[in-house]
């Protein structure tokens, strides 16, 4: 199952910050979710409000600042301890980073239409620019912003994110031609899992921070989770697979020397 780090590592490192999305990499995480707003000059910053006032300690919304004013903030408050100050990153910045991601998960909050309007053009040519058809789903839970995007470009992935029953999501996210359906995992079922397969879009469950949480999903059949905790769990797992590796092996090492004594 793949393991995406929430925020970069939101458990773990100062959420949607480079330190944080550094440090899950350095561990081997290579999938990322992270949340978009738009900047007074037009860039997409990585920031989950539409204020900066819960995690910097500055008052304001995030339209009223450009995004060199946003890097230069401490992104540090109520989040993960971190001993280094860190700004909010514009996405230009993560891309620049790293160059063998596997996938993002770019999730849009919902905010005006005319500011909408402008990140689905910038996204948008972020993405044809720097050919990430396959390394990228944009994800929300604005469903006009989605149809948005996918009137511009139909080969651009995307993705509804829900946490609620009704209206039916997986009806919604067929209708938008969703290649990603997220949802709280907490509304998760094999049946859902099941339907959502053979519409054949990718299940990724958040925000789910408890391995026995993780293995039930699993045996559901979702395709993803998104944890605060992505070095850890992935840990987990590596160590799982390693060990399910080797117990074939001994299995068979032990009928095999079985067979040998009885025909002694």
């Amino acid at each position: 199952m793949i393991v995406y780090g929430h925020r970069g590592a939101k458990g773990e490192a100062p959420e949607n910050t480079l330190p944080g999305f550094i440090h899950a990499y350095r561990h081997g995480i290579r999938h990322f979710e992270l949340d978009l707003v738009l900047s007074r000059d037009g860039k997409p910053v990585l920031v989950h409000d539409l204020s900066v006032d819960r995690t910097t300690g500055q008052k304001g919304s995030i339209s009223q600042y450009t995004a060199a004013e946003l890097a230069a903030m401490d992104a540090r408050r109520n989040t993960s301890s971190w001993p280094r100050p860190t700004g909010i990153p514009t996405l230009d910045d993560l891309l620049d980073q790293f160059d063998d991601l596997e996938h993002l998960q770019l999730e849009v909050k919902k905010d005006s239409r005319q500011r909408l309007n402008i990140l689905c053009n910038r996204l948008t040519e972020v993405i044809q620019h720097r050919n990430l058809y396959q390394t990228a789903a944009i994800t929300s839970s604005d469903t006009w912003f989605l149809k948005q995007i996918r009137r511009r470009n139909r080969n651009i992935r995307i993705g509804l994110v829900t946490e609620r029953k009704f209206p039916r999501p997986l009806s919604i996210a067929n209708r938008l031609g969703c290649e990603y359906l997220c949802i709280n995992w907490k509304l998760c079922s094999k049946e859902l899992v099941e339907q959502a397969h053979r519409r054949g879009m990718h299940v990724s469950t958040w925000t789910v921070n408890r391995i026995h949480d993780m293995l039930q999903l699993e045996e559901m059949g979702v395709d993803s989770i998104i944890s605060d905790y992505p070095t850890s769990t992935r840990m987990f797992f590596d160590n799982r697979a390693r060990s399910l590796l080797s117990l074939p092996q001994n299995q068979e090492g032990v009928s095999a020397d079985s067979e040998a004594l009885s025909a002694t």
